[in-house]
């Protein structure tokens, strides 16, 4: 086992420092490949989802805001904004995200749709089995829907 593998079980940061100056220094015969690319790997996925995240909450707002307008709140809003805003840096960040979130966004809305129904107390059948907000709808930070 090299020095750098060994760091990988006992001390995390240490192994992210050492990983980061032996690429710098360009040492590769030193790297720890495997937990390397299993970091890597687990980096993007982490990505995913925290695009999933803010885009079932998102959805959840919007479907509070849309068929509850007697409950609507300021909060409600700052997170359509909020949530909407995160998702647009990710893609500006990382545009192959794009087709990922377009391949889980009907998905995502079936989750919101559960949410929201338990945090309502709305039956789920409130809500539209197909998603009434467009992708470029909740892509939009200043977007609420009517009544």
């Amino acid at each position: 086992m090299n020095a750098t593998k060994a760091l990988y079980e006992t001390d995390f940061n240490l192994w992210l420092k050492e990983t980061v100056n032996l690429l710098r220094k360009g040492e590769v015969e030193k790297l720890d490949l495997e937990n390397l690319a299993e970091e890597i790997e687990d980096m993007g996925n982490s990505r995913k989802d925290a695009l999933e995240s803010n885009l079932i909450r998102v959805l959840q707002h919007l479907l509070k805001w849309k068929y509850q307008p007697q409950k609507r709140t300021n909060s409600w809003k700052a997170s359509i904004t909020e949530h909407s805003l995160r998702l647009n840096k990710a893609f500006k960040k990382s545009p192959s995200l794009k087709p990922y979130f377009e391949s889980v966004f009907a998905d995502c809305y079936q989750d919101a749709r559960l949410i929201t129904s338990q945090e309502t107390g709305l039956d789920i059948a409130t809500f539209p089995d197909l998603c009434p907000f467009s992708q470029t709808d909740v892509l939009n930070p200043q977007y609420l829907p009517e009544d």
